[in-house]
């Protein structure tokens, strides 16, 4: 007969298994990303395109991040959290296996996307966590999980950067389906999975072809204006496209009752002002990590690449998860004590000062990784804070609409990251010449600081004296400051 210490015995090995299965999972999230950055010059010398074609595997994931996100959110609500995960991972493994396979570019693109669904993966994992482990491993376990992504972007950096250089590209994409895969069988032998006849809460249809469709013209336009100017006819109709569409979306999502992203707590000027410093502060780091890899990986015969190989531009950007990993704690001691008005503007202009000097000394691999390490420190002194100035700033019942809304907001900005990145240096390449010149990186490098010395004065104005301890200490409760896991708190608003 089964004593009592015996069942709980049973029961935390039990809630063990679930939370191993979970971590799993989200290390996926860190898998996806970084089958994007150090494979870009693989790709494009595996399929005959330019670099700055070649940049949209990045984009299009996460122009499909943004979207899926909030929608999966929204399906995952209540007892269907575990089958929505799932269903996520599983539209990984094929996306791994398109992209694994093409035979075209195009093909190679819309794997990429598939895998941009991925990204809903943590909120979705701290969610089921937040439901079926008991206290404290579930904070534990939501601490875990909120690392999780920035060990394993370090550790998968350099693994399908090796892949890929050994190999080819479609290697790098076997690797990760083969990992997804695991993922899937493992978490669906440990996660109890909901009812199937849970209550299904209504998407905002109309929301997801306007959001997807502004951004695709938007970063489109972007894109263009690199190879036919700022001025054409083309670009300027995709961007007044954007703009009408955008406009639109706000429109529809202000007067919507389940909206996909809720517009109308960006009438508090903290949850405003932190989301445009997020916004900022995401197109400078994408900017920077796109940029860090091309150069690393352009031939020396340019007279400034280092003609390094994938597996070593994928070692370049491991600096990046340590120096984040190990800042974040740090800075949430620091807005504790100092107040998040002191710290987050100075993270802001960590990551600014890595700007410049990427921009004067990128002529060695070390130069890169000390700057990628400062970098890493910038933006976990910054984004970990965030969450908790939104938090701070909503009502509890809506906290899960507020951090949804930052999630897609860092998600835009990095896409609109990749695709500066791209324009600038396509202004910068002459008729007929392979790669930029030396002076486009310099651009943008330029462009990064402008952004991130933006961001800083923003933070400066929009975080009130209110958000000061105070705020430092609402963003302590939250491990490793992840948006994620806030959203996963708010996991019963939503029900």
């Amino acid at each position: 007969m089964s004593t009592p210490a015996d069942l709980s015995t049973a029961a935390d090995r039990h809630e063990q298994r679930v939370l191993a299965a979970l971590i799993f999972a989200a290390a996926t999230v860190a898998l996806v990303s970084t089958l994007g950055i150090p494979v870009i010059p693989v790709i494009a010398a595996d399929f005959g395109v330019p670099l700055d074609d070649a940049q949209w595997i990045l984009t299009i994931t996460l122009v499909v991040g943004a979207v899926a996100t909030p929608v999966l959110g929204r399906l995952g609500d209540g007892a269907r959290r575990a089958r929505v995960l799932i269903a996520a991972q599983c539209t990984v493994v094929v996306g791994c296996v398109v992209s694994a396979t093409a035979g075209s570019f195009e093909q190679m693109l819309i794997g990429r996307g598939l895998q941009g669904i991925g990204y809903a993966t943590v909120p979705l994992a701290i969610s089921v966590a937040r439901e079926q482990l008991s206290e404290p491993l579930r904070r534990k376990g939501i601490a875990a999980l909120s690392v999780t992504v920035a060990i394993g972007l370090g550790l998968g950096f350099p693994v399908t950067g090796a892949l890929a250089s050994v190999w080819n590209s479609g290697a790098a994409y076997w690797f990760g389906a083969i990992f997804s895969a695991a993922a899937v069988v493992t978490v669906r032998a440990a996660v109890p999975l909901g009812p199937r006849s849970a209550a299904r809460m209504p998407i905002d249809g109309l929301g997801v072809v306007l959001l997807s469709g502004a951004l695709a013209a938007l970063l489109l336009g972007v894109t263009r204006a690199g190879r036919d100017g700022w001025g054409s006819g083309l670009v300027l109709g995709l961007l007044g496209a954007a703009a009408a569409l955008l406009t639109l979306f706000a429109l529809v999502e202000l007067h919507e009752r389940q909206p996909l992203v809720d517009l109308r707590l960006m009438s508090q000027r903290a949850v405003v002002g932190t989301n445009a410093a997020a916004m900022l502060m995401a197109v400078s780091m994408y900017i920077a990590l796109s940029l860090v890899s091309r150069v690393a990986q352009t031939p020396a015969s340019t007279g400034y690449g280092l003609g390094a190989s994938a597996a070593t531009a994928g070692l370049l950007l491991l600096p990046l998860s340590a120096g984040s990993f190990v800042s974040q704690p740090a800075a949430l001691a620091a807005g504790s004590r100092l107040g998040l008005r002191v710290v987050l503007p100075a993270g802001a202009m960590i990551m600014g000062i890595t700007q410049v000097a990427l921009g004067l000394w990128h002529g060695s691999l070390w130069a890169l990784a000390a700057a990628i390490a400062l970098l890493g420190i910038g933006v976990g002194s910054t984004f970990a804070l965030m969450p908790g100035i939104i938090t701070a700033s909503v009502p509890p019942e809506r906290t899960g609409s507020a951090m949804s809304l930052h999630q897609v907001v860092r998600a835009v900005g990095g896409a609109l990251g990749s695709a500066l990145s791209v324009t600038i240096l396509a202004g910068h390449t002459n008729a007929g010449a392979a790669f930029p010149s030396d002076a486009g990186y310099g651009v943008a490098f330029a462009l990064s600081f402008a952004l991130c010395a933006a961001a800083a004065a923003v933070a400066l104005v929009a975080v009130p004296p209110a958000h000061g301890a105070g705020a430092g200490r609402v963003a302590a409760t939250h491990p490793a400051g992840d948006p994620a896991i806030v959203e996963a708190d708010a996991g019963e608003d939503r029900r």
